[in-house]
């Protein structure tokens, strides 16, 4: 029997809400992080008695998921606040006049997206896939009910070792044939490859890890090339006034292995 330790899921609950806080202050306005604790805490109470296939608390994934929304896409508040509550109408008693109710109409649209699309994509032909994607691109009234739910995937898939196995090839190629190319449409990048790698980690798992074996040797000796590489063009920004960032150098050091 597994020992569950409440106060230590209390402190990680806390622990990620704070990071998504801190993360997310840049995009705030006057009154959002209000908007967002009260969401914080409906989704807490609304999933406190349910757990992942894992074993950890469910809040834990719709916390990831408004991390994603914030760290990797760039997207605000509202997308926060319907990220954390994106599952609360589909799982729990709470409905979407609920919702709408304290929420505001914006987040119940979302949320009602979100909700409508789940479940709905069931694999087979590449054709019907991007169909599919078509779809959504085409009825979906708002980018966000798609954003969100590509964070909402990329979570999933970062936690498919709980899964069965017939069902994490179910979701992983789900993944491929329909998450993977919708985000490389939408210019997520990162996301298309990071859901690629992890596509390949559960479908070929002596592939992925010769491959990530072989970067990981390496890695050192790209890093200082790419540094070498950088270094003059740093300067030369630098010297003409110019506020820049440079993301290759810090995309090496990811877990992702297709760089």
């Amino acid at each position: 029997m597994i020992t569950i330790d409440r106060e230590e899921e209390r402190k990680e609950i806390l622990k990620r809400y704070r990071k998504l806080l801190r993360l997310a202050k840049p995009l705030l306005k006057p009154g959002d992080a209000r908007f967002i604790k009260k969401a914080f805490h409906v989704a807490s109470d609304a999933h406190k008695e349910m757990r992942r296939k894992s074993g950890e608390p469910y809040i834990y994934h719709p916390l990831d998921v408004a991390l994603v929304c914030v760290e990797e896409i760039g997207l605000g508040t509202t997308s926060i606040v319907a990220a954390l509550l994106h599952d609360v109408v589909e799982d729990t008693e709470w409905e979407l006049e609920d919702i709408e109710r304290e929420f505001g109409p914006k987040v119940a649209t979302i949320i009602d997206g979100l909700t409508k699309i789940s479940g709905v994509f069931e694999y087979g032909s590449s054709q019907q896939a991007e169909n599919f994607r078509k779809m959504l691109l085409t009825l979906s009234d708002d980018v966000r009910v798609i954003l969100i739910k590509l964070a909402d995937r990329l979570n999933n898939m970062r936690t498919l070792e709980s899964m069965q196995r017939h069902k994490q090839l179910k979701i992983a190629s789900e993944t491929m044939y329909l998450y993977a190319p919708l985000a490389h449409r939408l210019g997520l990048y990162a996301i298309k490859s990071e859901l690629e790698d992890l596509y390949l980690k559960f479908t070929d798992t002596e592939t992925y890890t010769f491959i990530a074996n072989k970067i990981q040797e390496t890695r050192l000796s790209r890093n200082k090339f790419i540094r070498g590489f950088i270094t003059p063009i740093e300067e030369e920004l630098r010297d003409q006034g110019l506020d820049f960032v440079i993301k290759g150098a810090r995309s090496l050091s990811t877990p992702s292995i297709t760089r």
